[in-house]
């Protein structure tokens, strides 16, 4: 319903009802569309100077967020991947800021309610535009907290982000649209006089929604949630990760302006920062106002999410075991590039990177001839080494590794079994400090039991397996026992065999996981795009939702019915 809409809302609607309209075409059609440029250039003249100075005047500053209680305490927590400390201190969510914030929080949640799901909507996409305009800075943004090269921080933090939080904006205004606002009910009664009720129908969102943010990809992983819980009548408490605070912290900056200017209360968003080991993110998702939960990360606590909090709805993104099965090609060489694409962008430091190559231990088939085990994993390892062997475009591709976990887990690679890959440095002469390193590639024996240690855990980094298996039936039920027992965000096969597809099909129609097949091009199966592509599946371990359909939407709102007797 649209009572009591000022006319600045109004204002809002009619300038983003284009867009809302063309966005919910996209997700029906699920053909490309973005309103979201993805070059930088795009973003005018002097944009990228402006971006990087507002992003420079905010380093060892206060961000202020007016209006929002305070403990008065201050945090820094952010050192960039690249080798400086951001030195920007935001509010500290103790105990008592967070009674305050949730108390203020619920206060704007009766006139959101009654602003209805276009008029949210505009409002939302208001916030996207804002965000949109400011995609430099955002992008200076993300790089400086997760480590992301800057064209990958500017796309992926940008208007890939961008596109994802559109797309959870169209999905959660067609659901509440689903039913009417208004029914007049008329029953027969034969000679009598018919029942008549009148019937309104009003989406209620559940209460306050508690974001829970990534260090990787702080805004990707965070805009789906953050923008459904928006647009379906809830109020969103933004708990950043400590070493990626400022993607979002601007995010609830401009999205409090944005409310406020619309005439609603700039407390329905609201930032809890922490200290490093304040661990507040439990007791936040526990408390009884919080009715909605998003997350993004490790498995023990995604796990301990969906077990503990029990008065909200939770969506996880936990870890899972990125599979390929490799039977049989038609363009080996294409084959060869496209992995190694995968296993290098970010450093493998994405939910969706390849982990576990399944190549049978006699070889594959090729357009060339046969490949024996052994010489694929070689040539893929060349092809790794050819792509990156330019320091440049290696740090083009690389970033920076995130963290000191990261760069463990890739120094303990070598004993895990035979190195087919050495990872080695790479020196970045603008950022002398940041950790930049090449992916490793280590062969394992699907046989040995000792190996099982190793391919059936996800790896967070640049490491790989190249798993030998007796056949391509033995890849199969070892990518459905993956899938069973670990789950997966991607799962990727290559054949040329139409009984090899259907069987790889059936597995992940079995264990539901999103599948690509024979991707050669410059499509990689770690990337997915907005309003066509799921992200993750919801139907394995790896992750208990997918970006983005329309469960993940319906479960933040309510219908809630007023009948009245209809009035003669």
């Amino acid at each position: 319903m649209t009572t009591g809409i000022g006319t600045t809302t109004a204002q809002l609607i009619d300038k983003h009802r284009p867009t809302l309209d063309r966005a919910l075409e996209a997700i029906r059609s699920r053909e490309f569309w973005t309103p979201h440029p993805e070059h930088p250039k795009a973003y005018g003249e002097g944009a990228a100077e402006e971006g990087k100075a507002a992003f420079d005047a905010l380093r060892g500053s206060r961000f202020e967020l007016p209006g929002q209680p305070v403990s008065g305490e201050w945090v820094a927590t952010e050192v960039s991947p690249y080798g400086f400390e951001l030195g920007i201190s935001y509010p500290r969510a103790d105990e008592g800021a967070v009674d305050a914030l949730l108390s203020v929080m619920r206060g704007g949640l009766p006139a959101w309610r009654k602003a209805g799901p276009e008029a949210r909507a505009a409002v939302c996409l208001e916030i996207l535009a804002r965000i949109s305009a400011r995609t430099h800075e955002f992008a200076q943004a993300v790089m400086h907290t997760s480590g992301q090269a800057f064209m990958m921080a500017f796309q992926a933090g940008g208007p890939h982000a961008q596109d994802r939080g559109m797309e959870a904006v169209a999905y959660a205004y067609a659901e509440q649209v689903r039913t009417p606002e208004r029914t007049d009910w008329e029953k027969p009664q034969g000679k009598r006089e018919p029942l008549r009720v009148t019937k309104e129908f009003t989406p209620v969102g559940r209460g306050i929604a508690l974001l829970i943010g990534c260090n990787t990809f702080p805004t990707w992983n965070g805009f789906p949630g953050f923008f459904a819980s928006l647009a379906t009548g809830n109020a969103v408490l933004v708990k950043p990760h400590p070493r990626a605070v400022l993607p979002l912290a601007l995010t609830v900056r401009i999205a409090r302006e944005v409310l406020a200017e619309a005439g609603f209360d700039a407390d329905l968003v609201a930032l809890a920062a922490e200290a490093e080991g304040d661990g507040i993110a439990k007791d936040l998702a526990t408390r009884p106002e919080i009715r909605v939960i998003d997350y993004t990360g490790g498995s023990a606590f995604g796990e301990w999410l969906e077990a503990n909090a029990r008065q909200a709805r939770v969506h996880t993104e936990k870890a899972g075991v990125n599979t390929v099965v490799i039977d049989s090609t038609d363009d080996y060489q294409g084959m060869l590039a496209n992995l190694a694409f995968s296993l290098s962008l970010y450093s493998g430091q994405m939910c969706t990177t390849p982990q576990n190559l399944l190549i049978p231990a006699g070889g594959i088939t090729t357009e060339s001839g046969p490949r024996s085990f052994d010489e694929v994993v070689a040539d893929l390892a060349g092809a790794v080494d050819k792509l990156l062997g330019d320091d440049a475009r290696a740090n083009a591709l690389l970033g920076a590794l995130v963290n000191d976990q990261v760069r463990e887990r890739l120094e303990a690679a070598p004993a895990l079994g035979e190195v087919a890959l050495s990872s080695r440095a790479v020196a970045n002469p603008e950022f002398p400090d940041a950790t930049v390193r090449t992916p490793a590639l280590v062969k394992l024996d699907a046989t040995k039991p000792e190996a099982e240690a190793a391919y059936l855990n996800e790896c967070f980094g640049p490491v790989s397996f190249a798993v030998a298996v007796g056949s391509t039936e033995d890849a199969l039920e070892l990518l459905r026992n993956t899938l069973q027992a670990k789950g997966a965000m991607t799962v990727s096969a290559y054949t040329t065999s139409a009984e090899v597809t259907r069987q790889v099909e059936e597995v992940c129609f079995d264990e539901p996981a999103q599948l690509s097949l024979n991707l050669t091009g410059g499509v990689y199966v770690n990337q997915t795009a907005g309003f066509s592509d799921f992200h993750g599946s919801g139907g394995n371990p790896a992750a208990n939702c997918t970006l983005c359909d329309g469960d993940f939407v319906s479960g933040r709102f309510r219908v809630v019915e007023v009948r009245r007797m209809a009035q003669d």
